[in-house]
């Protein structure tokens, strides 16, 4: 059976690992990095953004109402700063590198509008045969629709496709419709379990 692996973006193939940024820009602005988070990631202005409700300019300027910020360069420094903590997560770059043209790849994130520039600019948008950003197709994770716009465009079923998200809401979506759901905690472990299930062996 031909096989393919879908993967998550944020807090998979970008991933922060150090908040220290986050923290120092948090305390500055009153108020605690989980917050802050919140704002950015969970509030009702994120989920429309994610939605495709809210383009992300207009989701970056409501955020700088809610937290008092109008000048356009202090809050680009805002975003610039919230994000510097973030990495690319080298090891499964890497790997879908060395699977890109051998076997079909596709990813699906719960995002604002900007993602496929982020993804252009990242060298990483050319790796996916089909890229499902919630923003551009109005659903969000773990809405088991989102999942079959990715599994059309790679014309293949559920079962042969590993699916790689750090929520475990969105892996149980996942596996319900019959994909392989790998829940996504250390870089290392997931990529041994996609290996292995790529060679048939889980």
């Amino acid at each position: 059976m031909r096989r393919a692996v879908i993967v998550d973006f944020g807090g998979v193939l970008v991933r922060t690992e150090d908040l220290s940024p986050r923290e120092q820009l948090a305390r500055e602005l009153g108020m605690s990095r989980e917050a802050l988070e919140a704002l950015l990631f969970a509030s009702d202005l994120s989920l429309r953004a994610q939605r495709g409700e809210l383009p992300e300019p207009a989701f970056w300027q409501a955020v700088g109402e809610r937290l008092g910020i109008t000048d356009p360069q202090a809050l680009h420094r805002l975003r610039e700063r919230f994000f510097a903590g973030d990495r690319l997560n080298e090891p499964l770059v890497e790997a879908l590198r060395r699977w890109k043209g051998r076997i079909p790849l596709g990813l699906i994130s719960n995002a604002w509008s900007g993602l496929r520039e982020v993804l252009r600019r990242l060298g990483l948008l050319a790796l996916f045969d089909v890229v499902v950003i919630s923003a551009e197709v109005g659903l969000l994770k773990p809405d088991p629709r989102i999942y079959r716009r990715a599994l059309e465009g790679l014309g293949l079923p559920p079962e042969a496709t590993a699916f790689l998200d750090d929520l475990p809401e969105n892996v149980q979506a996942a596996r319900a419709l019959g994909m392989h759901g790998i829940l996504f905690r250390d870089p290392e472990e997931a990529l041994r379990q996609l290996q292995e299930w790529l060679n048939g062996t889980r």
